[in-house]
């Protein structure tokens, strides 16, 4: 048997094996998509008693001119990118040092793990209380250090930026774990052999580390996009998408024409462009980061 042939049913086992798989996927997936497509090409709402009116792709035009969507869209935009920042930060220097051998190292990996744990409803209700302008410990802080206090979650920038605080504080743990676990397949004897040829610290991180790390790296933030884009509890308990939508996401923007106007055609309209602004938004991340990497890795 030539080696053509041999790679042809290679590849055609391993379709096989992952048939099952993506049956399972386009079932969980593509149908709720289809769903929420077809959906969209009708009106239904209280204008029309709640009766499925076909309305071809109306809703979409109406979709292009909502000022509110698309405010949404920049609040999500905003919230992703600033939290996955500090996460990936924070996150790299946990995991770092985690990564160091010293007593009470199992237990303290066990506790960085807590906020992550917590289910994410109690813990944004936990952060309301702290950025309570009246009780809350933040604005105790604040006037600890001679400050006055702020009105956290009635304004739109320290409002975001509470939010903002409390998504690094409970997600970081998760990127956290994912780096810690690709440290520790990095040989110690890399780092041995590096600084007896007289590298500095920073020298082994930047030439060692990072190129090393580069597939967890684009593992945890691709998976934290998809996530922070599409964030709904944190943001429902903290600040229910205000003050005036400054924190409304695009999710809390969908529950609420749903849910609260009872706009089914045009909510299903939002869900349909929501997934795929974000497929797009993903696939371009992807290939950017893997450029990103190949440049760091000096992979082909």
């Amino acid at each position: 048997m030539t080696q053509d042939a041999i790679r042809k049913r290679e590849q055609l086992t391993g379709w096989l094996l992952i048939t099952p798989a993506l049956i399972v996927v386009l079932l969980v997936f593509a149908y709720p998509i289809g769903r929420a497509f077809w959906l969209s090409l009708f009106q239904q709402n209280l204008g029309t008693e709640l009766q499925a009116q076909f309305y071809g792709l109306s809703n979409y035009g109406r979709l292009l001119g909502d000022g509110r969507f698309w405010q949404s869209m920049q609040n999500t935009a905003i919230f992703t990118a600033v939290s996955i920042f500090f996460e990936l930060i924070l996150g790299m220097a946990i995991a770092l040092i985690l990564n160091k051998s010293f007593r009470g190292r199992g237990a303290l990996r066990t506790i960085s793990l807590i906020p992550w744990a917590l289910p994410t409803a109690i813990m944004g209700l936990a952060w309301a209380w702290i950025f309570n302008d009246q009780y809350g410990i933040a604005n105790d802080i604040l006037r600890i250090f001679g400050f006055d206090g702020i009105t956290w979650l009635g304004q739109p920038l320290p409002a975001m930026v509470a939010l903002i605080l409390a998504d690094v504080w409970k997600t970081t743990p998760f990127i956290a774990i994912i780096l810690l676990a690709g440290l520790q397949s990095i040989s110690s004897d890399l780092y041995e052999a590096h600084s007896i040829d007289g590298a500095t610290p920073i020298q082994s991180f930047t030439q060692i580390t990072l190129p090393l790390l580069a597939p967890q790296i684009l593992i945890a933030l691709l998976f934290r996009f998809a996530q922070a884009f599409g964030i709904f509890d944190l943001v429902q308990v903290m600040t229910g998408g205000g003050p005036a939508g400054a924190t409304e996401t695009v999710a809390i923007y969908i529950y609420a024409t749903i849910r609260r106007y009872l706009d089914f055609g045009y909510g299903a309209a939002l869900v349909v462009v929501t997934f795929i602004l974000l497929i797009l938004a993903v696939a371009i991340a992807g290939l950017l980061l893997s450029k990103l990497r190949v440049s760091v890795t000096g992979e082909r």
